[in-house]
């Protein structure tokens, strides 16, 4: 679902070469039209000047691997809605993928972990909403590593309404739209921490392995939609995720020291290579780890 540019009734799909074009034109412009290259149909919301992008939603865009994730899909001509709670860096991050990637990007900016913040959101683009091709639920976070006899509730708390509860706030919005138009993907963002637990992380890991039941569940639910659900399940990526966790940026690198971890854009290019794969073929699950991450828990380090 990269750019596809139309020439003559015919759409030029990078990787793919001409396809069927289908559509229908309103003078000199259309919204939404679709093309078909065998058995794949990509889904087109909008076109000017010849150029037609798919519209994905990105959650956590400000930061990480949702930010990286925002930068890879404008690079593949995606258009964007981007979330998150830090506005200054949405408009930074929205102006620099405008400027170098001619894209269309939106910004929202509310708390995930707010039921009415994403009922507001959701106001502001209802009308669009049939347009959405992807859902990308990258918000989440860990805080704390202490035991559970040591641990903050309100750690608790914000991990549970930020991984689980938020997840479920927006997805249970935007499901119905992809129903309606039969189709979609989206991709949760669990954790190697959603398939094996480690001392200290008991909640953190309980909320994975909730987004890797979601997940399953979801897709069940969602059978014969034409709706495709993956959960990708990282190992270390370095990221703000472990500054966040511990609030001290010592400790933070010390997670990181010795070893060589995931970058935020090696996870965003996975998340690509799974939203473009064939209509018929949806990745369940992904877990990537470093090569030197042989387990949870297990790190080769020099």
């Amino acid at each position: 679902m990269a750019i596809v540019k139309a020439y003559q009734g015919k759409c030029c799909y990078p990787g793919l070469g001409f396809g069927a074009l289908s559509c229908s034109f309103f003078g000199s412009s259309f919204k939404s039209f679709s093309v078909s290259f065998c058995d794949r149909v990509v889904n087109i919301v909008e076109i000017e000047q010849g150029v037609a992008m798919a519209l994905a939603l990105i959650t956590g865009a400000s930061s990480g691997i949702g930010k990286a994730t925002a930068e890879r899909l404008a690079a593949a001509g995606y258009s964007l809605w981007l979330t998150g709670r830090r506005q200054e860096r949405l408009d930074l991050l929205r102006q620099q993928l405008v400027d170098k990637y001619s894209v269309q990007v939106e910004t929202f900016c509310f708390d995930i972990q707010k039921a009415t913040a994403v009922d507001s959101f959701i106001e502001q683009v209802q009308s669009r909403l049939s347009g959405l091709d992807i859902l990308v639920n990258n918000a989440g976070l860990a805080k704390g590593a202490e035991k559970v006899q040591e641990a903050k509730l309100s750690d608790w708390d914000e991990m549970i309404d930020t991984n689980i509860k938020g997840l479920l706030f927006l997805t249970r919005k935007i499901v119905p739209a992809m129903i309606k138009a039969q189709r979609g993907t989206i991709v949760n963002l669990g954790s190697a921490a959603g398939r094996w637990v480690y001392p200290g992380g008991a909640v953190y890991c309980a909320t994975k392995f909730a987004v890797r039941a979601i997940s399953e569940g979801l897709r069940m639910d969602l059978a014969g939609t034409g709706i495709r659900v993956c959960n990708i399940e990282p190992g270390m990526v370095d990221t703000d995720f472990s500054l966040i966790r511990f609030g001290d940026s010592a400790k933070a690198k010390a997670v990181y020291a010795g070893m060589k971890p995931l970058s935020a854009a090696d996870i965003a290019e996975s998340i690509l290579w799974v939203i473009q794969q064939p209509a018929h073929i949806n990745i369940q699950e992904l877990v990537i780890f470093p090569t030197a991450q042989a387990a949870v828990g297990q790190v080769h380090r020099t």
